[in-house]
């Protein structure tokens, strides 16, 4: 009597093409999330998503609310567009934790810090948000302490808009045509005609200014820590409470770009 042998290891047809519609779902679920990463927009629509990737409409509808599912984008419910969710900063912050540029920084921050006194921070851009990443805070009864890993948008405060005006013309005049530059105190610079001189002066002098822009009662300086091809990796300030760095602004600025040029020419940036 024959014995007829069947193999248990030998692939079934048609499981590899589950499996490769799988990844396949799984990257183009990446590549619509990597469209709101640095240096793409803030909100996208389905039909910019679907036309930037060439992907159906309904395809980008079903991986939309899956994100939305876990956090990872959201939607809001008047424009019907998207933005980044809480998940996707919560992944951001993780990556913050271990990137180079902050290691890099930390012995400029106690330096500047010890030097003038006052709270010295580090900021990087994602997208059209900014947040600080780090902080070196002075042993003395009255100063400033940032929110670590909170998103700032780029016209409000100093350390913004040392990023902004930096970044090359056709950045600078996107992120203005579809910035609301809504207020953030009373002090914000809103108008953009305004705002578009206040970067010609930043570009001129090397640093930024504010005087309770992004938070009332506080002022600082932030200058841009730039790499080899002259572009902002990340933002270095000096804040304190607003009446007394008036009186400290000048000596704050100097060393703030003596720090910052320490730290672009060990990014390459030569100038």
């Amino acid at each position: 009597m024959a014995v007829r042998r069947t193999s248990t290891t030998a692939p079934v047809d048609g499981d590899e093409e589950p499996r490769s519609q799988s990844i396949a779902a799984v990257e183009r679920a990446i590549d619509v999330l990597l469209l709101f990463g640095p240096g793409g927009r803030g909100e996208l629509g389905v039909t910019e998503i679907s036309a930037e990737l060439g992907l159906s409409k309904a395809a980008v509808h079903r991986i939309l609310t899956s994100l939305r599912s876990r956090d990872l984008v959201a939607l809001d419910p008047d424009s019907r567009r998207y933005s980044l969710g809480p998940a996707a900063l919560g992944l951001g912050r993780a990556y913050l934790a271990r990137i180079d540029v902050r290691s890099m920084a930390a012995p400029e921050l106690a330096w500047l810090s010890a030097e003038s006194g006052e709270t010295a921070t580090l900021s990087i851009r994602a997208g059209d948000v900014r947040m600080y990443v780090d902080q070196v805070i002075p042993p003395r009864e009255v100063r400033m302490e940032v929110a670590v890993g909170v998103p700032y948008p780029l016209h409000a405060g100093a350390s913004s808009k040392a990023f902004l005006a930096y970044l090359p013309a056709a950045e600078i005049d996107a992120y203005l045509s579809r910035a609301a530059l809504a207020p953030m105190t009373d002090n914000t610079v809103t108008d953009e005609a305004e705002l578009r001189r206040e970067l010609a002066e930043i570009r001129e002098r090397g640093f930024a200014l504010s005087f309770g822009e992004r938070q009332a009662g506080a002022a600082s300086a932030a200058a841009p820590v730039l790499d080899h091809d002259g572009r902002p990796v990340a933002v270095v300030s000096v804040a304190g409470p607003a009446e007394r760095f008036r009186g400290e602004v000048d000596e704050a600025a100097a060393l703030l770009l003596e720090g910052t040029g320490r730290l672009s020419a060990r990014m390459g940036h030569v100038g």
